[in-house]
């Protein structure tokens, strides 16, 4: 071998561990080779697992949940609380939702799509002899499936016709070719909500807007639909409708009469609607009713924080009180569901000091039980940060909110650096849950996490949710200005070092902000985000189209498609000379791969450094554990060149 050749093998043997970091369906570019040491000490914080609750099984005191022990997230079943965690599926592909037949529970339907594509498919597993079934068309998106009471029949949505529309379809899931088209509907907003008891009636919600929504009756012989609300001055929305046992009342949340959702009956027969949580001031975001139809349980969005309430459905007797409900840690429940046998409610709950598991409460006692306690990397939950909520004002005095994880002042005195996340929707919310490997950030990096609810976010009202609409779009990147003056006042947070951060809307505010406040900020993370909203338009999928015209503005208007264009981060891309991370899934069917491709070259004009990471067989985030992990690592090496030195 010649001396010339000595450097050359050298350099090659450096790079190559670091190089086949890179997992096959990644495609990298600009981003350096991750050292062997930096994957090394981040490990344990990509080694925890969350469990979701999907369905309770309706004879047994047992529970179906998603977790993951492989790459993605399958259905494990749960036979008490604490149990093993038997595995029921294998598959490369992460399982989205799950539930059992309600009458005899040998088998459940669940739903999977293929590559983050979000083209939903539906499969019958049965308990039996573990295999499962395809139900679908294997092509079309199928979504929301409700089992009839007596579990013979499932209903659900579907664009098989036309690739564009939510129509209503029917099946026995033992004789799926004989699948049937219920009811043709125009639009991608449509679901449904409920079976009446007597199968004779489905209940139909048809999204329009995050503040507008309607609720229908479906015949299930004729196909024939009434709509149950009436138009009114200004927009309403309304969701989770569910029949009483006795096919009377339909229950759903309202903000009709409110700034915020209140859950409240609606009877059927004089078509009136009466709220049941008026002196509750927040949201009422999920709800279940027992099976008697004798309770509601409830779940109320306090500044962020989930609040468990159990309330009659009749007027209690004088003096009659139900047992105190248990305080649970501060954190977000979801998956809110009643046992068939009416003794026990179960949900998910994700707090800052845990991730993701499943719970249930014995209403007549009280009494609490955790069935599930994920793992988190053998790292002590106690030592993850909580938050404070922070209150400010923004420019034109509007109150604003948001969450701040601080790293331990004792391991990281002194001012400390700061990383703006920007969440999605734009209608989303900014709460206090699980950060997952997040908490590398703040434990490892002493990184302070910072979670902005701009305006147009949920949670502070119906009005609050509607001020980023339309014209009024770049108001919300204004707000980040007043929490970059909140930052640069705190004599904790370093107002010299602050990255901004955000997926899929929040990936637009991240650029938004790079191009508006670029001179307060370091670096920029774009995740799956929008680059200019008149291609974004052009190209998301056809399902979703007038559903974000409602939300960002119609593009066929001449006056819109010019602001829409002028606040369009593509158009602006010579303003942002910070360096940017751009993350993106190949298969994305909210936000299209083209939003990602055409800002990296834009910005790259510049002379700007980008690091751009593709996962070919990811969608709208990613979603399998080898590609999250590398994601993870990358940001990591990125916020540590570009924020922290």
């Amino acid at each position: 071998m010649t001396a010339r050749l000595l450097p050359l093998l050298a350099a090659a043997l450096l790079l190559s561990p670091a190089a086949a970091q890179v997992p096959a369906n990644l495609v990298a570019e600009g981003i350096p080779p991750l050292p062997p040491d930096l994957v090394e000490a981040a490990g344990r914080y990509g080694e925890f697992r969350a469990a979701a609750l999907q369905s309770w099984h309706p004879t047994r005191r047992e529970m179906l949940i998603t977790t993951r022990f492989g790459a993605t997230p399958q259905l494990h079943r749960v036979n008490h609380p604490g149990g093993a965690r038997q595995q029921l599926t294998f598959s490369p592909e992460p399982i989205s939702a799950a539930s059992f037949q309600p009458l005899r529970g040998d088998n459940l339907i669940f739903s999977q799509d293929a590559g983050g594509g979000e083209f939903f498919q539906l499969y019958r597993y049965d308990l039996a002899d573990g295999r499962s079934t395809l139900l679908t068309d294997g092509k079309s998106r199928n979504t929301g499936v409700r089992w009839s009471r007596d579990g013979t029949r499932i209903a659900w949505t579907s664009t098989r016709r036309n690739g564009r529309d939510n129509d209503v379809w029917l099946m026995d899931p033992q004789q799926p070719s004989q699948a049937r088209l219920l009811a043709e509907l125009q639009g991608g907003g449509w679901s449904v909500s409920d079976w009446s008891p007597d199968a004779s009636q489905l209940a139909l919600t048809e999204f329009l807007s995050a503040n507008l929504s309607h609720l229908w009756l479906l015949d299930v012989a004729t196909g024939h639909k009434t709509r149950l609300t009436p138009a009114s001055p200004s927009p309403v929305a309304r969701s989770g409708a569910q029949f009483s046992p006795d096919g009377k009342t339909l229950y759903y949340t309202s903000d009709e009469t409110s700034e915020f959702q209140q859950l409240g009956r609606f009877d059927l027969a004089d078509q009136k609607w009466q709220a049941l949580t008026s002196t509750i001031p927040w949201d009422v975001e999920a709800f279940d009713l027992s099976p008697d139809g004798q309770r509601l349980a409830f779940v109320s969005n306090e500044a962020g924080r989930s609040v468990l309430h159990l309330l009659p459905t009749a007027p209690t007797a004088p003096g009659a009180a139900a047992p105190p409900l248990p305080e649970l840690p501060p954190g977000v429940i979801s998956g809110l569901q009643w046992h068939p046998s009416g003794n026990e409610l179960g949900f998910s709950l994700s707090a800052a000091q845990s991730p993701s598991d499943a719970w249930s409460l014995n209403p007549t006692t009280g009494i609490l039980t955790r069935w599930t306690e994920s793992e988190t990397g053998g790292l002590n939950p106690n030592h993850f940060r909580s938050p404070e909520l922070v209150a400010l004002k923004s420019f034109d005095g509007l109150p604003l909110s948001g969450f701040l994880y601080r790293p331990d002042p004792a391991t990281f005195p002194g001012k400390r650096p700061v990383l703006i996340s920007i969440h999605g929707g734009p209608e989303g919310q900014s709460r206090p849950i699980f950060q997952a490997r997040q908490n590398y950030w703040i434990n490892e990096l002493g990184i302070a996490l910072f979670y902005p609810n701009v305006r147009g976010s949920q949670g502070s009202g119906k009005t609050f949710l509607a001020l980023d609409n339309g014209f009024k779009r770049e108001d919300s990147v204004k707000d980040i200005g007043t929490f970059l003056d909140w930052i640069a006042a705190d004599p904790a947070c370093d107002p010299a070092r602050v990255a901004v951060s955000g997926g899929s809307y929040g990936g637009y505010m991240s650029l938004a902000c790079l191009i508006q406040h670029g001179a307060r900020l370091r670096c920029g993370i774009d995740i799956v985000g929008i680059s200019n909203f008149l291609s974004f338009l052009k190209n998301t999928q056809d399902y979703r189209r007038d559903l974000r015209r409602v939300e960002y503005g119609d593009e066929r208007d001449e006056a819109m498609r010019a602001f829409l264009g002028r606040i369009s981060p593509t158009e602006n891309a010579a303003r942002i000379h910070k360096p940017l991370f751009v993350i993106q899934g190949q298969n994305d069917p909210r936000v299209p791969v083209t939003e990602a491709s055409q800002m990296v070259a834009a910005v790259r004009q510049n002379g700007t450094p980008v690091w751009y990471l593709l996962a070919k067989d990811e969608g709208h985030g990613f979603a399998k554990k080898p590609n999250i992990d590398y994601q993870f690592h990358a940001t990591i090496r990125f916020l540590q060149e570009h924020l922290l030195n």
